[in-house]
């Protein structure tokens, strides 16, 4: 069972916020949303390079890692198709791979090294880690997106050999909708050209096969590990609320959240929920740092999150 809480009152006035920011010092996010007002000295600041020196998300940058993120890319855009992901859908929704708690899962995803993040290459519990420090420390009584942050990724663990060892253009990177044209915002879009979708009459019109304003939870995405992670949090009986629940679904969604197109197919329900969104996005980004986080300190902290949300062992 999941609870409904109250949406932020941030209304996305970019201009104006702008302007009241420079008046009251309050740092404004990706999506036009401002932080509480009374703010800590000890709040989290968004650095302006990445761990190897570039902006974030610039996926232009010369380098070696670069160049292995956009073939990640041409992969993803090739072989992500509305049939293949509703076979894994129909796969996955089994949850018969394993048995086991929310910690011992993030234990898993030292394993993990994302190939389609331009931005760090830490193993995947250090930005876990990060990401909830950074939102627990601007957003303190807002346990839920904490534990959110914690747990954002570990669809991940589909990379591991125990979980079908995905390629890992099944389980990473930016998400986006099957089913209707694929929008120019994807990363790299050029690539899609090559997707057998994409000559689909069907598929390749803005609405596809769905009706403006059906609801993104009617919306075939993408396979991978956002999708993967909501449905074992949703199928386990998680009492997170829905907003911590569009968080892990559609946080890989940067076409919806960053650039602000695929609007046409959210209901209301999605529009509320995509504020929240936008205020996790920034410590999701911006906190990937090569400053790693003390597991053992943080622990019993988020220990206690996990037993007030979630049941002591999932099927995954």
């Amino acid at each position: 069972m999941t609870v409904l809480i109250e949406q932020p009152n941030l209304e996305p006035q970019f201009e104006e916020q702008n302007v009241h920011a420079q008046e009251t010092n309050e740092l404004v996010l990706d999506g036009g949303f401002p932080l509480p007002k009374d703010v800590s000295p000890d709040a989290f600041w968004a650095p302006e390079i990445n761990s190897f020196g570039h902006s974030f998300r610039d996926y232009d940058a010369e380098s070696e890692r670069q160049k292995g993120v956009e073939e990640f890319y041409r992969l993803q855009h090739i072989n992500q198709t509305y049939d293949f992901v509703k076979k894994m859908r129909e796969e996955y929704k089994k949850l018969n791979k394993a048995e086991m708690g929310i910690w011992e899962c993030c234990e898993l995803l030292n394993e993990v090294v994302d190939d389609s993040d331009p931005d760090l290459d830490e193993p995947q519990i250090q930005h876990l880690l990060q990401s909830a420090e950074a939102i627990r420390k601007d957003y303190p009584n807002e346990d839920w997106l904490h534990l959110t942050a914690l747990i954002h990724d570990l669809g991940k663990i589909l990379l591991l050999p125990q979980f079908g060892e995905l390629p890992q253009w099944a389980v990473v990177g930016d998400t986006f909708p099957l089913g209707c044209a694929f929008d120019e915002s994807n990363i790299h879009h050029k690539y899609f050209k090559h997707n057998p979708d994409s000559n689909n009459p069907a598929y390749n019109t803005k609405n596809g096969v769905y009706n403006e304003g059906c609801g993104l939870n009617n919306v075939m995405m993408s396979w991978g590990h956002d999708d993967y992670m909501y449905m074992v949090a949703k199928e386990n009986g998680t009492t997170l609320p829905s907003a911590g629940l569009f968080i892990i679904r559609y946080h890989s969604f940067y076409p919806l959240h960053k650039e602000g197109q695929y609007t046409h197919l959210m209901n209301e329900e999605d529009v509320e929920n995509l504020k929240w969104l936008r205020i996790f996005n920034k410590y999701d980004l911006y906190s990937k740092s090569k400053v790693l986080i003390d597991v053992e300190k943080v622990k019993p902290y988020y220990l206690s999150l996990i037993e007030k949300y979630f049941p002591s062992k999932l099927k995954w």
